[in-house]
């Protein structure tokens, strides 16, 4: 049993080499697309609607609420992406009861490529919502000082996005391994049943986080208090009551 998809070499000429990391990614898109088509070509607004559609539309929804729980103020903006990541990565640990199957996810390069996808598309929402000079300006707040810091935090974000998932991945994938060499096979079952809950959870982490990092780029920017609008005037006092108008009575004295 392979530990990475990368060790599983289908076609090799000189130094270009079709290993499972490529051909699983490739078929895993395949499949999340045409399966997409044929979930979405026949959708209904009325009150009677497929199994598939009602499926679709809960995964959907859930995934916007959890979108909107981490602070984005518009869910649908960032659901093509955020949905995509949290699909591609939750169908390739799914896969996994398939025989022969490695899920790419196991591979750097694979897991590197989606942080990176993360790294580019953070800073492109950030401008589309503040502008490059709103974006650019957050990275010196509240001083100066913080740029170096900041530029870094991006870097090591990214690399620990792609490293946590490697990481858990392939670590499934080794003890099963280890487990086949040493145990029955009622122990590698229990443990693939396992490694598809981790799967499903690795797969939630992931897009959170990228959720995160866009909410954090895309956070409104505060109001300068120079320029808060003034106060509104105070209401008008009501006017005192009339003083009575009875003369006082004099008494003559005589």
């Amino acid at each position: 049993m392979h530990l990475s998809p990368d060790q599983m070499i289908f076609w090799q000429y000189g130094v270009f080499k079709l290993n499972g990391t490529i051909v699983f990614t490739w078929a895993l898109m395949v499949a999340l697309a045409l399966g997409s088509r044929l979930v979405t070509r026949r959708l209904s607004t009325e009150l009677v609607r497929s199994r598939w559609q009602n499926l679709l539309e809960i995964i959907v929804t859930a995934i916007m609420k959890q979108v909107g729980e981490v602070g984005l103020s518009h869910p649908e903006k960032y659901l093509g992406f955020l949905g995509t990541l949290f699909l591609f990565v939750g169908a390739a640990s799914l896969c996994i009861i398939i025989p022969g199957y490695q899920p790419p996810t196991a591979s750097l390069s694979t897991t590197t490529s989606l942080a990176l996808c993360v790294f580019v598309a953070v800073p492109l929402f950030g401008i589309e919502d503040q502008g490059v000079r709103g974006y650019l300006k957050s990275y010196v707040e509240p001083t100066v000082i913080m740029l170096p810091f900041n530029i870094i935090s991006e870097l090591s974000r990214t690399l620990a996005l792609a490293v946590r998932l490697f990481g858990n991945m392939m670590s499934g994938a080794m003890i099963v391994g280890i487990l086949l060499t040493i145990t029955p096979f009622v122990f590698p079952i229990v443990m693939t049943t396992l490694g598809l809950l981790t799967g499903m959870v690795q797969a939630y982490i992931f897009s959170i986080l990228a959720a995160v990092y866009i909410a954090a780029a895309t956070r409104s920017r505060k109001a300068n208090p120079e320029q808060a609008p003034a106060l509104a005037p105070a209401p008008a006092a009501a006017p005192a009551p009339a003083a009575d108008d009875h003369p006082t009575k004099e008494h003559a004295h005589g």
